[in-house]
C-alpha cells in the first residue's frame, strides 16, 4: 500500500508542475488588488477595498469586503455598479462608511452592520476626496477641492459650474503651482472641512489660498483629530511660492473653529504625518532637516503637548521612516522604511528609545494597530504575491489573513528575487536584485533585461509592481537585473545624496559596473542579448546610456528626461531641479547642460542603439515634449527608434488595454533587436 501511494505521488507531482505556466499581462490584470483597509473598533474585523479589472471594459471596479482579524472566509459588503472605496469604521463599530459616486458625485455612505442597504450620509455640492471620523463619533473631517474665495461649498460648486458651461476654455494663471502630476489646479485649493455625524453644519477649518493637505510631499495621513476630538492637526504649505520650496508645516486648529497654530514653523524643510498618542500626551510627526530637498532623511519627532519639548526618536537610525503609527497603549511607535530592497517594520519604545526590527521580509505597508495592543495589521507584497493582509503578534509571529489571488498564483511559475552585492567602480558596495525566468535551466543562456528605477531617490524592492513588474519582465524568458545605484533609498542618507548634482556620474558608473559584474558572475546570461529599460529618472538614464555607449542591444525609455533646461520650464515642482542641479538654469546653467542627454546627441553618429520612446500626454511631472525631443533626435540622427504616444495616460500607464499594448510593444521591441 505504501508503494502504491508513493507511486501515485510521483505521478501527481510532475503533473502539478506541468500545469504551471509563465505569467501573462492578462494574468497580471486579472489579479485583484487590495486597497485601503480599516480595523474595527473592537479589533475583530478588517474592512478592505478590493479592486477587480476588466480588460475588455478597460476599467476597474472596487467593492468593500470584510474579513475576521483572525482569518477565515471574507465576505463582500457592498454591491453596486459604482465603486465603493476608502472604508472607515464609525467609531461605535455599528456601521461601515465609505466613498462612492453611486449618485453622481463622490460622497460618504454608511452601511449598518446589523443589516440593510447603504445610505448616503453626505450630499455636498462638491466631491469628497477623503474623510475621517472624530474619535467620539460626533464629527467628520473631510477634504475637498474648492475655490478659496468661495464663502460656501455651494458657492464653490456654482463657480465651477459656470466655468464648465462657458464656451471659453482658456485658463488664466497668476502663479505657480498651476498643475500637479496629472491635473490642472484651475485655481482651486484642497481644504479640510468639518461637519457633524449627519453630514450637516459644515465649516472650513483651513480657509485661505493654501492647500491642506498639500499638493505634494505629504504623509500617509495628513489630517487627524486629537483623542478628545477638540483639535485637528493638519499639514499645509503657507508660503507664497510653494513650487520652489518644501516647507510643509503642521498646524493645529480647534475643531470648534479659531486660528490655527503652526507647530513646526521653526523648520523650513518638510514636516508631515502628525499623529496623536491615544492618551493625548504627545504628537509624533515626521520631519526633514534640509529645506528644498524632497528626498532628505525623515526623522520621527516626539512633541510633548504639555511641556512643548521635542525629541528625535530616530536620529541614530540611518534610514528614513515612511508610515508611523502609535500602539494602543501610547508606549510604542511603529514605522516602516525602505531598506536594502525590502520594507521592514520597526518599533520604537518611546521611553527607552530602543528601536527593534519586527519583520524584515518583503514589502510591508499600511500599518494599523489592533485596539487591544496585541497585534499589528499590515499589507504585505513580494515579487510573487500582490498585497495581502497580515497580522503581527507581540511575539513576532506572523499570520496571513487574506488569500485574494491564491488560485491564480498557484498556476504561475514565478521565481523569487535573489540578492547580490558587487564592488562598484570606486570600491563602494552596491546592491542589486536578480529574478530568473520561469522554468529556469542553469544549462541554458537567457537574454538580460536590465531595469533602472526612477526617483532618482527610489528603490527596486521585493514587491509586486503593477507597472514595472519584475516577474512580468522575466516571464518571456529574461533574466531580470534591478540595481540600486547611488541615489537609491534604503542604504543610508549618504548613498541617497550621492545622485544630486551628479545625475550621469557615479550612479551611471554603478549601473555600468553592475552590468559587467552580472555578465561575469552569471554564465546563464547571454552577453549578446542585452536590453535596458527605465522610466522617469530611469528614462533619463536610458537616454544617457543611448548617448554615451553601445553596451546594450535594445533600449526602452519611458517618461524620460531629455533636456534639463526645457524640463525645468515645463515641470511643476521646481524645488526638485533646483536642488538636483544647484539652482535654476537661468543663473546656474552648468549642470543643466552637463546632465542633459540633449547635449550629447552628436554621439548618435557612432552610438546607434535601437530605442523605444514612450510618453503620456497628461504627464506634467516630466512633460510629453521631453519624449518628443528624444524621439526627434533619434530619428534625425538615423538611430532605429519608435515612439509610443498615449493621449490618455500620464506619468504612468494605468488603463488595462493601454498597459497590454505597453507590454506587447516593449517585448516586441526588445525581441526584435536582441535577435538581430
Amino acid at each position: 500500500m505504501k508503494n502504491l501511494v508513493l507511486g501515485f505521488c510521483l505521478l501527481v507531482i510532475p503533473f502539478a508542475f506541468a500545469q504551471k505556466r509563465a505569467m501573462t499581462v492578462e494574468d497580471m490584470w486579472a489579479m485583484q488588488r487590495i486597497g485601503n483597509m480599516a480595523v474595527s473598533p473592537d479589533g475583530n474585523s478588517i474592512a478592505y477595498a478590493l479592486t477587480s479589472y476588466d480588460m475588455e471594459k478597460n476599467s476597474g471596479h472596487t467593492e468593500i469586503w470584510l474579513v475576521s482579524s483572525h482569518g477565515g472566509e471574507p465576505r463582500q459588503m457592498t454591491f453596486h455598479a459604482e465603486s465603493s472605496t476608502l472604508p472607515r469604521w464609525r467609531p461605535d463599530g455599528k456601521a461601515l462608511t465609505f466613498l462612492s459616486t453611486r449618485h453622481g458625485s463622490s460622497q460618504i455612505y454608511s452601511l449598518p452592520l446589523d443589516g440593510g442597504e447603504a445610505q448616503q450620509l453626505t450630499d455636498f455640492p462638491v466631491e469628497v476626496d477623503d474623510f475621517i471620523w472624530s474619535p467620539d463619533g460626533r464629527k467628520i473631517a473631510f477634504s475637498a477641492k474648492v475655490f478659496p474665495t468661495a464663502l460656501s461649498l455651494q458657492e464653490s460648486a456654482d463657480m465651477d459650474k459656470t466655468r464648465q458651461e462657458s464656451r471659453v476654455k482658456a485658463r488664466i494663471i497668476d502663479g505657480l503651482l498651476f498643475r500637479s502630476w496629472n491635473r490642472w489646479t484651475d485655481g482651486k485649493r484642497t481644504h479640510i472641512f468639518v461637519c457633524d455625524a449627519r453630514g450637516e453644519n459644515v465649516f472650513d477649518v483651513t480657509p485661505g489660498d493654501y492647500d491642506a493637505p498639500p499638493l505634494d510631499l505629504g504623509g500617509h495621513q495628513d489630517y487627524v483629530f486629537s483623542p478628545d476630538a477638540a483639535e485637528l492637526a493638519y499639514v499645509s504649505n503657507h508660503t507664497d511660492k510653494p513650487a520652489i520650496n518644501t516647507n510643509n508645516d503642521i498646524f493645529l486648529v480647534p475643531v470648534a473653529g479659531g486660528d490655527a497654530h503652526n507647530l513646526t514653523q521653526g523648520n523650513q524643510a518638510v514636516d508631515n504625518q502628525p499623529i496623536y498618542s491615544p492618551d493625548g500626551r504627545f504628537i509624533a510627526y515626521k520631519a526633514m532637516a534640509r529645506p528644498g530637498f524632497e528626498a532628505d532623511q525623515y526623522n520621527i519627532i516626539l512633541y510633548n503637548r504639555s511641556t512643548g519639548e521635542r525629541s528625535s526618536l530616530t536620529k541614530a537610525l540611518d534610514l528614513s521612516p515612511d508610515e508611523i503609527i502609535w500602539s494602543a497603549d501610547s508606549k510604542t511607535i511603529y514605522f516602516n522604511t525602505r531598506e536594502k530592497g525590502r520594507k521592514p517594520v520597526y518599533s520604537i519604545d518611546i521611553k527607552t528609545g530602543t528601536i527593534t526590527k519586527r519583520t524584515g521580509e518583503n514589502v510591508n505597508s499600511e500599518l494599523v494597530p489592533g485596539p487591544d495592543g496585541k497585534r499589528l495589521f499590515f499589507k504585505r507584497q513580494s515579487n510573487r504575491m500582490p498585497h495581502e493582509i497580515f497580522a503581527l503578534d507581540n511575539d513576532n509571529s506572523i499570520r496571513q489573513l487574506t488569500f485574494v489571488n491564491q488560485g491564480l498564483l498557484a498556476k504561475l511559475e514565478l521565481n523569487p528575487v535573489e540578492d547580490f552585492w558587487f564592488t562598484s567602480f570606486d570600491g563602494q558596495k552596491c546592491h542589486g536584485l536578480l529574478i530568473k525566468p520561469p522554468f529556469f535551466d542553469s544549462g541554458k543562456k537567457y537574454p538580460l533585461m536590465f531595469l533602472i528605477h526612477g526617483g532618482p531617490q527610489g528603490m527596486w524592492s521585493d514587491d509586486f509592481h503593477y507597472r514595472w513588474n519584475t516577474s512580468m519582465f522575466a516571464a518571456p524568458g529574461y533574466v531580470v537585473v534591478a540595481i540600486n545605484p547611488r541615489g537609491s533609498k534604503g542604504y543610508g542618507q549618504a548613498w541617497c545624496d550621492a545622485v544630486s548634482l551628479d545625475w550621469g556620474g557615479a550612479p551611471y558608473n554603478d549601473l555600468m559596473t553592475g552590468r559587467d559584474y552580472v555578465l561575469e558572475q552569471y554564465d546563464f546570461i547571454d552577453a549578446n542579448k542585452l536590453a535596458a529599460a527605465g522610466a522617469s529618472y530611469g528614462g533619463f538614464m536610458v537616454n544617457w546610456i543611448a548617448t554615451h555607449n553601445d553596451r546594450f542591444d535594445a533600449l526602452v525609455s519611458h517618461a524620460s528626461v531629455f533636456d534639463q533646461r526645457s524640463m525645468y520650464g515645463a515641470t511643476e515642482e521646481l524645488w526638485f531641479p533646483e536642488w538636483e542641479f544647484g539652482g535654476n538654469p537661468y543663473e546656474h546653467p552648468e549642470l543643466y547642460e552637463k546632465w542633459s542627454p540633449s547635449f550629447y546627441v552628436k554621439n548618435f553618429k557612432q552610438v546607434k542603439t535601437p530605442t523605444l520612446v514612450i510618453h503620456g500626454q497628461g504627464d506634467y511631472r516630466v512633460p510629453v515634449t521631453q519624449g518628443f525631443q528624444m524621439f526627434t533626435a533619434l530619428q534625425r540622427m538615423g538611430v532605429p527608434s519608435r515612439l509610443i504616444y498615449f493621449p490618455d495616460e500620464t506619468h504612468f500607464v494605468t488603463k488595462p488595454q493601454n498597459a497590454r499594448l505597453w507590454w506587447t510593444e516593449v517585448f516586441a521591441w526588445v525581441e526584435k533587436w536582441i535577435n538581430q
